[in-house]
């Protein structure tokens, strides 16, 4: 199937800069309903369209379900990839118009996949999933500032907000709770998720609902679109670095902690997990790549809908 106009939209906090290839026009709607609607309206009649939005910390969301409700082609494309798309390009200015047009010059060189939207249940599971991170965040700063605390009047103040955070978190792991068990695959998916030395119930939820496509992609894939793939900055004859970047942060963040964990507890991968740092490795470099065939096992696990010990 042939696409007719390559679409880049780059979303800020009130606006969509909009550019079409190839015909160079470039325009701009405001980031609500009523916009969306113009941009949808604006785009209907131009033949097989296909959208690249980029990820923008949450604000892409109502954007991308509106154009994916249109039934038109839209893929949420990774920032960074973008970026150094750009870079290729010589094109490093930073202005929201050329942003749109290099975005729909990714689409068109690089044809994202196109996913669908998570349904409902699913969107909502990952709010949730956000939300509890948050507060755990928030309880921590909290906490830290509560021990600096001299002041019996601050330190109470302190204490009181504390509470109240403690209490929120227990109802949002209770919501949760409700949402996995009102969910047979998902509660099927978390018991496997679990049966793997490391992995409790919070990197599993984390997992589920912030990473769908686990068990749907090969080892390569799921590591890139967690940020675990390794990448080198290379000129010439000169060789940088291995590094890691770009992907789903939050998962990233959460499949690192179940690694510290793993490579101590979990008897195959803090085998691993020496074998490396006995070589020679720098102890960050080991626990990447314990991430790293964490999550390949895990991505293994649900795709065979077998347990860690069948793994």
């Amino acid at each position: 199937m042939g696409i007719d106009v390559f679409v880049g939209v780059d979303v800020s906090k009130d606006r969509l800069d909009v550019y079409l290839s190839p015909s160079g026009e470039s325009f701009a709607v405001t980031r609500d309903g009523n916009g969306v609607e113009e941009l949808i309206e604006r785009l209907g009649g131009l033949g097989q369209v296909m959208i690249g939005v980029e990820a923008t910390g949450g604000f892409e969301t109502v954007v991308t379900a509106g154009l994916a409700g249109a039934g038109l082609m839209v893929a949420v494309v990774n920032p960074a990839q973008v970026r150094a798309f750009a870079q290729a390009l010589g094109q490093r200015a930073k202005t929201d118009p050329i942003d749109a047009r290099v975005i729909a010059a990714f689409v068109q060189a690089v044809r994202p996949q196109v996913r669908p939207l998570p349904d409902d249940e699913q969107r909502l599971l990952s709010d949730l999933v956000s939300r509890r991170r948050q507060i755990v965040q928030m309880i921590s700063a909290e906490c830290q500032r509560q021990k600096r605390a001299v002041e019996p009047r601050l330190k109470k103040s302190l204490t009181r907000l504390i509470t109240a955070l403690e209490k929120e978190l227990a109802e949002v792991n209770s919501e949760i709770d409700d949402s996995l068990r009102g969910s047979p695959i998902w509660r099927a998916k978390e018991d496997l998720l679990v049966t793997v030395p490391g992995v409790g119930s919070t990197i599993a939820r984390t997992l589920i609902a912030e990473m769908p496509e686990l068990g749907q992609l090969d080892r390569k894939q799921i590591a890139a679109l967690a940020g675990l793939a390794p990448w080198t900055r290379q000129s010439g004859k000169w060789k940088g670095r291995s590094m890691i970047g770009g992907g789903r942060a939050s998962v990233r963040a959460a499949l690192f902690v179940a690694a510290m964990v793993a490579a101590r507890w979990n008897p195959v991968l803090k085998d691993f997990h020496q074998r490396l740092i006995i070589a020679g490795k720098p102890k960050m470099v080991a626990l990447v790549a314990v991430a790293r065939k964490l999550l390949t096992v895990l991505n293994a696990m649900i795709r065979d809908n077998k347990p860690w010990l069948a793994a």
